[in-house]
């Protein structure tokens, strides 16, 4: 999957970003890291999950398998007997609720009352009750109708990574990769993260960095 990604990096603040059209426009996130590794030297390493529950399942196993593919990437090896694993890859990631927000679109002119079209001034003929109607701005049928409005829920998405020497259990790297997207679904939002997690990996320490993902090729 990573190799059929074009992963763009640019400096940023800490913003969250929407990614409102989903895998049309990519996926944005906001990475930070902090880190301590020295030049990988063929280290090994092992990926186990900070929350212990997700530990033996299939899901979790999945996205293990993509960090240590990335890892794999940077000159790390992984650990055919994990308890003997040089580094511990410690992953968590998680997506909330949602958060409902509205859009209102066109409308522009549509309500006489709102914009002062009835009984207002103008070229035009002359409508029942005394009142004037002008053929211009505020006539709702030249503009369209009324305002189109929309709601839509954003999840937030968050993906923790920390890297810990396996002999002290001294930390070597902490990083975060944060997102809103319109997609609650793990399967699409945590591999993202990943991606995002690992551009230019390890990074400076103490920067943040906005990264975009790039959609998949259309098949």
């Amino acid at each position: 999957m990573t190799g059929t990604r074009f992963l763009k990096m640019v400096a940023a603040p800490a913003l969250a970003l929407v990614a409102l059209s989903g895998c049309a426009t990519g996926f944005n996130a906001n990475v930070s890291r902090f880190q301590q590794l020295p030049p990988a030297q063929g280290e090994s390493f092992t990926v186990v999950p900070e929350d212990s529950r997700k530990a033996g399942g299939l899901e979790f196993a999945h996205y293990a398998d993509l960090v240590a593919q990335q890892m794999g990437r940077f000159g790390y090896v992984r650990a055919a007997d994990p308890a003997a694993a040089q580094l511990v890859v410690r992953v968590d990631y998680d997506v909330d609720q949602g958060r409902e927000r509205v859009r209102t679109t066109g409308g522009f002119g549509a309500d006489p009352f709102l914009y002062g079209g009835y009984a207002g001034y103008g070229y035009g003929r002359r409508w029942g009750w005394g009142g004037r109607w002008g053929y211009g701005f505020n006539d709702p049928f030249l503009f369209g109708g009324y305002p189109q409005v929309d709601s839509y829920t954003v999840y937030g998405s968050t993906l923790k990574l920390r890297i810990d020497k396996s002999s002290n259990g001294k930390a070597l790297f902490e990083g975060t990769a944060s997102a809103q997207s319109l997609s609650n679904k793990l399967t699409y939002v945590v591999p993202n993260l990943i991606d995002a997690m690992f551009t230019n990996f390890p990074g400076n320490s103490g920067e943040e960095v906005k990264v975009t993902v790039a959609p998949e090729p259309k098949k």
